[in-house]
């Protein structure tokens, strides 16, 4: 039995790597994988699982973007160089993330317990998969107005912090939510990329301590032992699905992203209404 929740484990682990920062709703493809693979663990640890495995995913962003995230460095000279371009970009990461911050702290406990479900994630996965198709047909030929990410304004990175507010609701996708925003509002894709990278830092780290401080210190020591390697897993494929990523969007578009969520969306509302009776 212990080697079996292992796998399923470093099963859930490359499925939050991979998910997790391609537009497809790592939250909800880890709820759904959990209805065909329970972990057999309690389910305040499993709810607790599949948000603080996601630490694995942001310690590959800040190893990826070390030099971009850190805004200090050493002069030639000697001394400490503060990057100021760096601590802007932070501070309009922290405006961005205020709504997001606000909707989760207002709406997380109600959404978990009313929305967490497989129609709520098929639906979500099958609008915003339309989505990404209308917004990348509308964006054809337009020129970006932020090629860059220092580019982007205060007022954009509230506007893409808005967006974010969507991906409240399981099967949206955090990243997909907020690249859909930034492309709408004029960004370029790999800015928007990186920008939505950066923003998940924060998000990401503040939901998984959420998380623990809920939980408490109630950690048995095969659920520990489950916690670190699924983050491991999600750490590690997370290197190579970002940069993967990061490639793929300087010559496509996020088309594919939206064909996969519709059929995938599709599959699962057929699968359940047969289940169902």
């Amino acid at each position: 039995m212990l080697v079996l929740e292992l796998l399923k484990t470093v099963f859930l682990g490359i499925v939050e790597g991979v998910t997790e920062w391609l537009p497809v709703s790592s939250t909800g493809h880890l709820l759904l994988v959990d209805e065909f693979l329970r972990l057999d663990a309690a389910e305040d640890f499993k709810n607790v699982f599949l948000y603080v495995i996601q630490l694995g995913a942001i310690l590959a962003v800040i190893f990826l973007f070390w030099n971009q995230l850190w805004p200090f460095g050493k002069k030639p000279e000697g001394g400490i160089l503060v990057k100021r371009k760096t601590i802007s970009l932070w501070c309009k990461v922290v405006v961005a993330c205020v709504p997001g911050a606000l909707a989760a702290v207002l709406l997380g406990d109600w959404v978990d317990a009313h929305m967490e479900t497989p129609w709520v994630i098929a639906a979500a996965l099958i609008v915003y998969g339309v989505g990404f198709l209308l917004v990348e047909r509308w964006n054809r030929g337009r020129t970006p107005r932020n090629r860059k990410v220092e580019e982007i304004s205060y007022s954009t990175a509230l506007g893409i912090g808005l967006f974010q507010v969507l991906s409240i609701v399981p099967g949206t996708s955090r990243s997909g939510a907020c690249i859909i925003g930034a492309l709408i509002l004029g960004v370029a894709r790999p800015a928007a990329a990186r920008f939505t990278f950066q923003m998940a830092v924060p998000v990401m780290l503040g939901m998984s301590v959420l998380k623990l401080l809920k939980f408490g210190r109630a950690f048995t020591g095969s659920e520990l032992g489950i916690l670190l390697l699924g983050s491991a897993v999600a750490f590690a494929v997370s290197m190579v699905v970002i940069r993967g990523l990061m490639n793929y969007i300087r010559k496509h578009g996020f088309e594919v992203f939206g064909y996969y969520r519709i059929v995938l969306g599709i599959i699962i509302l057929v699968y359940f209404a047969v289940a169902a009776r």
